[in-house]
């Protein structure tokens, strides 16, 4: 089943991520934070992105295309919003950033096990790029439910491309319970906060691992050496959450 919603605005995030603000008048839409939909739409022709990443989501004969993307915000109202990169042959990032206000779009159903799992236990969300936009849909609603402290910790290349900066710089600073942490691997001498990769940081940042719930989104390497890292400071196995996509697996190209 799929939901024809109207594109009421978008928001450049960042010189390669756009916000796209959708409403399917009508609708309420249900679902736990960090699951993802799907943009759906037809095309002539299979893309290059389809045929260099071999995609198994598009139809053999080129007519249709289904790509998954995370809603940022919290279920209950007609309305989601999608955190989009552009690619230079990303055939869905291409389709979506040409979109504009009142232009429509097919939306799947959502779909996805990566959810908080539990609101009473402290937290750490660990996610890199596009990873992200799980992990902001479950942090906004742990602050809202949960009852622990919760870490933030998020990693970029640079400054310019840090998605959501000011949502989680406000939300630091109106919950007590949450720490905020960037990273950044291409940094310059006007940067003063942490470099290199997140999962280098874990053991300066965190005192113990076996006492709290680890959330970790993003491409998969950093995903499996996140996971590794957290294996060996001590994080028991069914306190890791993971998530990682190949190919566009969670969040579409």
């Amino acid at each position: 089943m799929t939901h024809t919603a109207e594109v009421v605005s978008v928001v450049q995030l960042t010189p390669t991520v756009k916000q796209f603000r959708l409403r399917v008048p009508g609708h309420e839409f249900d679902f736990d934070p960090g699951q993802h939909t799907t943009v759906q739409f037809d095309f002539e022709g299979q893309g290059p992105e389809d045929t260099a990443r071999g995609n198994d989501d598009a139809d053999p004969t080129g007519e249709h295309v289904v790509r998954p993307y995370t809603a940022t915000n919290t279920p209950g109202t007609d309305q989601i919003t999608l955190a989009i990169k552009a690619y230079d042959e990303g055939l869905a990032s291409a389709y979506m950033h040409q979109r504009r206000p009142g232009d429509e779009v097919e939306l799947g159903e959502f779909a996805g096990n990566l959810a908080v799992e539990s609101f009473e236990e402290d937290v750490a969300f660990v996610s890199t790029g596009t990873g992200i936009t799980p992990m902001l849909a479950m942090l906004k609603a742990y602050l809202e439910r949960g009852e622990g402290h919760v870490h933030f910790l998020y990693g970029e290349k640079s400054e310019e491309h840090v998605i959501y900066r000011e949502t989680l710089e406000q939300l630091a600073s109106e919950h007590e319970n949450l720490d905020l942490t960037v990273v950044l691997s291409e940094s310059d001498h006007t940067w003063n906060g942490p470099t290199g990769h997140v999962q280098e940081h874990l053991s300066a940042l965190f005192e113990t691992f076996d006492d709290r719930d680890f959330y970790v989104c993003g491409v998969p390497e950093m995903v499996v050496e996140t996971a590794k890292e957290l294996s060996d400071l001590g994080a028991p196995d069914d306190r890791v959450h993971t998530e990682g996509w190949e190919d566009g697996a969670v969040e579409g190209e």
